[in-house]
């Protein structure tokens, strides 16, 4: 079971007050914090935390960000928060890969996909890489992303009646997961309510790319003021676990398969990196045509040495007909978390900062990447070179 905080007999005194008080119908209070959930228009101070890194890495003169997540940030304000932290930087390849949206920054376009390895009935990832002068034919590609999207979308709904079904199996293995009284499921499951009613009462208002699983987190995270950080902690770690639940039952059968996306983008000219393999071994296994392989991210460092050998071993056997595989270091920066305030951002994925991998520096690192000759700028000429000529 998971360890959390507990309450003092005061705590739960109050709480219990608290919650008797809220009422089942949506109210004026509800309204307002599910449209700011939802909202993507930055405040002012929002905009001042972008674009204002708390570091500055003025010796870093080489920028390789190819999977990371602008999210709902306008790119100028990237470009603000990239060039303030690398000012010195003389060599940059900078592509955004968010998750099944094509977008564009400076000469690049990027997307992180989802899709389907059917030898191994998993789900898996890869990253797409375009020349943007690659993408004026790129109709049937943008339609496969479009339809993966939208059946990514769904996963929030099927998460939303997991409570308002109610999956009594999902909660109930969730409760015991995390401790949960029959009192907090009941919080979850009428704030789950709510925000599935206000997205039907609301559906032509809310922009698309809100419908997520973070929505939820979010709304719940309203409450804080009213109810502490302690109730809305626990609360949110049941949520997590019904979340979980729900991507473990998720069906694969309507992505498309990893083969089928490869071979478009093969078509249009486009690069292809797999990207924190540590999760999806079974990708490595079954020798895609890609282009590199993400040695290092901040979810994936357990196999680095390992797989940097992987890759050393494959360009010295490589045929003569084999591109070199590449190495590549994921920052997995999602730049929407640092648009929370700051107590109430996620540390570890606030920590993160497109353009950092700092395993690039790690002299126990340096020394295998030697071996191939490899560095944060060699990977640039070489994959810019591949994009301009595939």
């Amino acid at each position: 079971m998971m360890k959390l905080a507990q309450p003092t007999s005061q705590q739960c005194a109050n709480t219990d007050r608290l919650l008797a008080a809220i009422p089942e119908e949506i109210t004026e209070e509800d309204r307002a914090l599910f449209f700011h959930a939802v909202s993507v228009d930055l405040s002012d101070w929002q905009k001042k935390q972008i674009v204002s890194p708390d570091a500055i890495f003025k010796r870093q003169e080489s920028i390789l960000a190819c999977h990371w997540h602008p999210e709902f940030i306008p790119m100028d304000l990237c470009r603000q928060r990239i060039e303030a932290m690398f000012p010195n930087a003389d060599e940059r390849l900078i592509i955004p890969t968010q998750h099944n949206e094509l977008l564009q920054y400076g000469d690049y376009s990027g997307v992180e996909v989802d899709c389907y390895s059917s030898g191994f009935n998993q789900k898996v990832q890869l990253l797409l890489h375009f020349h943007n002068d690659r993408l004026n034919e790129a109709h049937t590609l943008k339609s496969m992303l479009s339809h993966t999207f939208k059946y990514r979308s769904s996963q929030f709904f099927e998460f939303l009646r997991s409570f308002t079904g109610p999956n009594q199996e999902r909660l109930e293995k969730a409760a015991r997961a995390t401790g949960a009284n029959q009192q907090l499921v009941s919080f979850a499951t009428l704030l789950a309510g709510k925000v599935e009613s206000m997205l039907n009462d609301n559906w032509a208002d809310v922009p698309p790319s809100s419908i997520k699983n973070k929505l939820l987190r979010d709304f719940v995270d309203g409450m804080r003021p009213l109810l502490g950080d302690l109730f809305i902690d626990h609360a949110q770690a049941f949520i997590k676990a019904v979340k979980e639940a729900v991507k473990n039952d998720f069906p694969l059968d309507y992505f498309y398969r990893a083969s089928e996306i490869i071979e478009e983008t093969r078509n249009l000219g486009g690069g292809i990196v797999i990207p924190h393999p540590e999760q999806f071994w079974p990708i490595l296994l079954r020798g895609y045509d890609v282009d590199g392989y993400e040695v290092w991210n901040p979810q994936s460092q357990r196999y680095t040495d390992f797989l940097i050998e992987v890759v050393n071993q494959h360009n010295k056997n490589r045929g003569s007909s084999q591109r070199e595989l590449l190495i590549f270091m994921g920052d997995d920066c999602h730049l929407g978390e640092k648009t929370r305030p700051l107590d109430q951002q996620d540390k570890e994925k606030a920590s993160r900062e497109v353009g950092l991998q700092p395993a690039w520096d790690d002299l126990n690192i340096r020394k295998k990447l030697v071996f191939g000759a490899v560095d944060r700028a060699s990977v640039i000429r070489c994959y810019k070179e591949r994009l301009a000529t595939l």
